[in-house]
């Protein structure tokens, strides 16, 4: 029989999804085929694949039909039925890769019967066969096991853990909350993050020094000596020798008998840096033996050992015989203290964060991949500290919409737009204040974002930037300037988007209704007040919003209805769907469920036959926003109050 290492070696050649064994560990590197534009590679651990044939298993009943690869059935029994969490997320972002993995595995258990199956396609799934694929791949996942070891253990955490996924997704908090208790050093890398700024280097500093005569004798003045400052050329440490040095020292803190703390360096934004460049020969410590030290430590230089020998200086550690054991008996205990070399001791945990959207500023190597634990951050809910789910809004003007149905929206459209989920937007992407995002926020950071780095590269051939005047609705129209030049976010454009999307709305703006002096059943105070339109008549609320919207009609006879809504809606009055055109509002209501949708509004007709819609929904908020921006036009238009 073909061993497993082999035979998905062999396998892959044939294979759009390629799959390969680990030779130092129980875990499998599986891809993507690539088709949609660059490869991925991905992890999964021979614990987990078990976890999720036996899943499978279980539930033979649902899977025993789904012989043939079927995207939706698959991610949906996936995301409900694998235990493991590592498959559940794969299921759903890479299921076709995790599908085609799983089938390999089970060809190579029952070989040779099913020799002539092609994975990326088909998968057996029968009692014996998953039975006999399950006994198998538990004597493999056997093989990798650690071997016992004197040595106190602190496994309990991954080593090396990259955390990716959108932005958004809380990686930078969960390291946060994961380690709030611990000593930890951070850094964050960047396109010009190198080896001198990760590790350390000789820098100019300024210390102060005794001022002496030609004769090399002091100087004094008053009874006290002279300093002057004085630039010299010290080695500094950097984050990684900062927290390299830390966690020895705890060791040398810590008794034979007992775990020494934990120290972490946390890099935000990993591959935003040369990875290649700024480890350098440091990528040789990630290779971690069973317990947790570097399989393979590495020489320093010059600079570097006179470093930390002075680092530490005076210091021994009690567990050295047990740590130079794994070594074969060689004194690497004292190499490390005298500063001869560098070697991971294993309370020292390095985790990273990795936004999927900027892949494309360095890419990460398979070789540097397989180093680290991958953790994907799925998109969800947000929670606060308490556990209690977050009900954030987007606030425009009176009109409040529920961020979690914005999010569902757009990533959708995300989704089918670029066939990846590196551009879609996380439940943190934006912060709110008060649970509300302002109006200011969501254009300036989301739509900014949608606009140019997710949609500008595909086009905007959707609905949900169309605009009024079936035109686009472009990034500039969400703002107008003021007779300042100050720029002022547009509420109707957004709520234009927001409504092409179809997001829910959260206040009660769809189901209010306003009687024609802007009250509502349970209004505690009813406001009856009365308006006139340049000196004359006596309105109520909506009553004056109509007449004067006809009073500009009358005025321009020769303005289309989409002219006449576009000048409008242009003014931003607070409220949504203040004027429509006919296409307009019939497309609403096609869309509500809301048995006053048409006693919301008054119809009226121009001179050449064209509808519009003006709303009635005005309370006394509404009616004074209304009257301000008609008051500021030069329309000879003039509403004043009774």
């Amino acid at each position: 029989m073909t061993d497993l290492y082999s035979f998905l070696e062999h396998t892959s050649n044939t294979s759009d999804f390629k799959a390969d064994l680990s030779t130092r560990g129980g875990y499998i590197t599986f891809s993507n085929s690539g088709r949609r534009g660059g490869v991925k590679y991905f992890q999964i651990g021979l614990d987990n694949i078990l976890q999720t044939l036996k899943d499978i298993y279980e539930n033979l009943s649902v899977f025993q039909s789904l012989t043939q690869y079927e995207e939706t059935p698959w991610r949906t029994n996936g995301s409900s039925l694998f235990k493991d969490p590592v498959a559940n997320a794969n299921s759903t972002v890479q299921t076709k890769p995790l599908f085609s993995t799983l089938s390999k595995i089970i060809i190579w258990a029952n070989q040779p019967e099913f020799d002539e199956i092609n994975p990326d396609n088909h998968i057996v799934l029968t009692e014996n066969s998953l039975k006999t694929t399950i006994s198998r791949l538990e004597e493999v996942a056997n093989s990798f096991k650690p071997q016992h070891s004197t040595i106190i253990k602190t496994q309990n955490k991954k080593h090396q853990i990259i955390y990716y996924g959108a932005p958004g997704t809380g990686k930078s908090y969960t390291i946060n909350e994961t380690t709030k208790d611990e000593s930890v050093i951070r850094t964050t890398f960047h396109p010009d993050s190198d080896y001198s700024t990760f590790v350390g280097a000789y820098k100019p500093t300024t210390i102060q020094v005794t001022m002496r005569d030609v004769s090399g004798h002091k100087i004094i003045e008053g009874g006290k000596e002279v300093k002057e400052d004085r630039i010299v050329y010290e080695f500094v440490n950097q984050s990684f020798l900062q927290a390299y040095i830390q966690a020895w020292k705890y060791y040398a803190e810590t008794a034979v008998d007992a775990e020494p703390q934990k120290q972490y360096l946390i890099i935000e934004e990993i591959n935003r840096g040369n990875c290649a460049q700024i480890f350098g020969d440091l990528f040789q410590l990630l290779d971690r033996n069973s317990t947790g030290f570097s399989d393979y430590p590495i020489y320093t230089d010059n600079d570097m050992r006179k470093q930390l020998f002075k680092a530490f200086e005076g210091l021994s550690i009690s567990q050295s015989e047990n740590i130079n054991n794994l070594y074969n008996g060689r004194n690497v205990t004292e190499q490390v203290l005298k500063g001869e070399i560098l070697l991971l001791p294993n309370n020292l945990y390095i985790w990273a964060t990795m936004n999927t959207s900027d892949q494309s500023l360095f890419p990460v190597d398979s070789a540097f991949k397989r180093r680290w634990e991958w953790q994907y951050m799925p998109i969800g809910k947000g929670y606060d500290d308490n556990g209690n789910e977050l009900n954030w809004k987007i606030c425009i003007g009176a009109n409040e919409y529920d961020w979690w149905s914005f999010i569902e929206k757009i990533n959708l459209q995300i989704g089918s737009t670029t066939n990846s989920e590196d551009k879609k937007l996380g439940f943190f992407f934006c912060k709110a204040e008060n649970n509300c995002i302002s109006a200011e926020t969501f254009v300036g950071k989301v739509i900014f974002y949608l606009w140019n780095d997710v949609f500008k590269d595909y086009g905007f051939d959707g609905t949900i930037f169309k605009d009024t005047d079936g035109g686009t609705l472009s990034f500039d129209k969400f703002y107008r300037a003021d007779r300042n030049g100050k720029a002022i976010v547009q509420n109707n454009k957004i709520d234009l988007f927001l409504n092409n999307l179809g997001v829910k709305m959260t206040n009660d703006s769809e189901n209010l209704f306003l009687d024609e002096n802007g009250n509502t059943e349970n209004s505690p105070t009813k406001d009856f007040s009365r308006y006139s339109l340049n000196g004359n008549g006596n309105y109520s609320k909506g009553g004056i919003v109509y007449e004067a919207i006809k009073l500009y009609a009358e005025n321009n006879p020769e303005i289309t209805a989409q002219k006449i809504v576009d000048t409008w809606l242009s003014l931003s009055i607070n409220i949504s769907n203040l004027i429509e055109t006919d296409d307009m509002w019939n497309k609403r209501k096609e869309q509500t469920k809301d048995a006053k949708f048409e006693s919301k509004s008054k119809v009226l007709t121009l001179h050449n036959g064209e509808v519009i819609h003006i709303s009635n929904q005005f309370n006394v908020n509404r009616i004074q926003d209304f009257i301000n921006c008609v008051n500021a036009q030069d329309w000879n238009i003039r509403i004043e109050k009774l």
